[in-house]
């Protein structure tokens, strides 16, 4: 493994994160060869990850049985499982969290999907998952619709570590990087430590082209626009995150953010590529993988961007390559009719939707289950 290109990317300043949680994985040592082997740094889960998790897999049948047996309801059911499995994830980081002093080694836990519109609900919710997982390595999802960016601001003054999780778009980014500081500002102003609160930014990027690509496409067909349609197809996603990091160097080497790091310690919150498998099959596979490598950032994939990245990744920082290029993207786009804020609108809504069916499901699938319908233990 003298070559892995996933290690490699650690020397360029990025952290790979794996998008997916199952208890198969923590009990197998597979995690724990992904973390010593593959440099492997954190962990996120969603809500349709643990529902694939559950529903496909007997592993969580006897926990299921017994808690059925007891009378919890579904939800119960669920947290309890959910938050075994990210304690257990946490633990297995817990080394490399203590060895880069809480810069790493983190494993997300998101709060209920029907919650991305209320704000006090958010926040209720953060505080007992919160509590309930008592570990320090632990990030809690919060959406960063308009409702979340409110309760951002208040658990991180609160000590909470956030993963800001659902974020499209540039202006959106901009609030959330606010909160997250205005956060840090109200907590160092009671006088109370600020140097190991955690939070990460996750913009989503492959979903973009997923949106923008077909509009292109049929712009494409058209004489007139077909030139610009065929130069910016394939780019928009990739575009915004390279805006993305200059927003983020921007606002985290200003003077408001400089005295926060000299006095208490505080952290950057780092920009998190989500969503970076590809979806389109002609596209690399490892599309957003390469073209999203710089310092002080971090990819979270799933096992299959993993496994494809170690075996054909080239691992170079090009997150800074060709901005210039990338804003001319953003800007050609009103020529072809397309308005990047109802995009990425539309992308919030979708995404917030895409969390609770999972979830639903889930609950759906607990509530019809029963000991008699459960497979026996041998």
């Amino acid at each position: 493994m003298k070559n892995n290109p996933l290690k490699q990317l650690g020397t360029l300043g990025q952290s790979i994160w794996l998008d997916y949680i199952r208890r198969d994985l923590i009990a197998s040592g597979k995690l724990r060869r992904l973390i010593e082997e593959d440099g492997l740094r954190g962990m996120t889960s969603n809500p349709s990850i643990f529902e694939k998790a559950i529903v496909e897999s007997h592993d969580y049948d006897a926990d299921i049985r017994a808690m059925v047996h007891e009378g919890k309801g579904t939800e119960a059911i669920y947290e309890t499982l959910s938050q075994h499995d990210v304690q257990s994830a946490a633990d297995e980081f817990r080394p490399l969290y203590d060895r880069t002093d809480g810069k790493d080694g983190y494993v997300s836990l998101e709060v209920n999907p029907h919650l991305a519109r209320d704000t006090n609900g958010t926040m209720m919710e953060a505080r007992r998952l919160w509590a309930a997982l008592n570990r320090p390595n632990v990030l809690i999802k919060v959406p960063a619709t308009e409702s979340g960016l409110p309760a951002i601001q208040q658990l991180i003054s609160e000590g909470i570590s956030v993963n800001v999780t659902l974020l499209f778009g540039l202006p959106r980014y901009r609030q959330v990087a606010e909160a997250y500081i205005a956060g840090i500002e109200a907590r160092a102003a009671k006088g109370e430590p600020v140097k190991h609160i955690a939070s990460v930014a996750s913009f989503f990027v492959s979903r973009i082209d997923a949106l923008v690509d077909p509009l292109v496409e049929k712009l494409g067909a058209q004489s007139k626009e077909a030139e610009l349609a065929k130069k910016v197809h394939g780019q928009v996603a990739i575009a915004s995150s390279k805006m993305a990091y200059q927003i983020y160097k921007e606002i985290f080497a200003s003077d408001r953010f400089k005295n926060l790091s000299a006095q208490g310690g505080a952290r950057t919150q780092r920009l998190l590529w989500a969503s970076t498998s590809t979806k389109n099959p002609n596209y690399s596979d490892v599309k957003y993988v390469e073209a999203l490598i710089g310092p002080d950032t971090v990819n979270t994939a799933p096992l299959e961007t993993l496994d494809a990245y170690r075996d054909h990744g080239e691992p170079r920082s090009r997150l800074e390559q060709d901005v210039k290029e990338a804003r001319w993207v953003l800007e050609r786009l009103p020529e072809l009719g397309i308005n990047i804020d109802h995009v990425t609108r539309q992308l919030e809504d979708e995404g917030v939707e895409k969390f609770n069916e999972p979830f639903d499901k889930l609950m759906e699938t607990l509530a019809h289950r029963s000991p008699q319908h459960l497979p026996r233990t041998s």
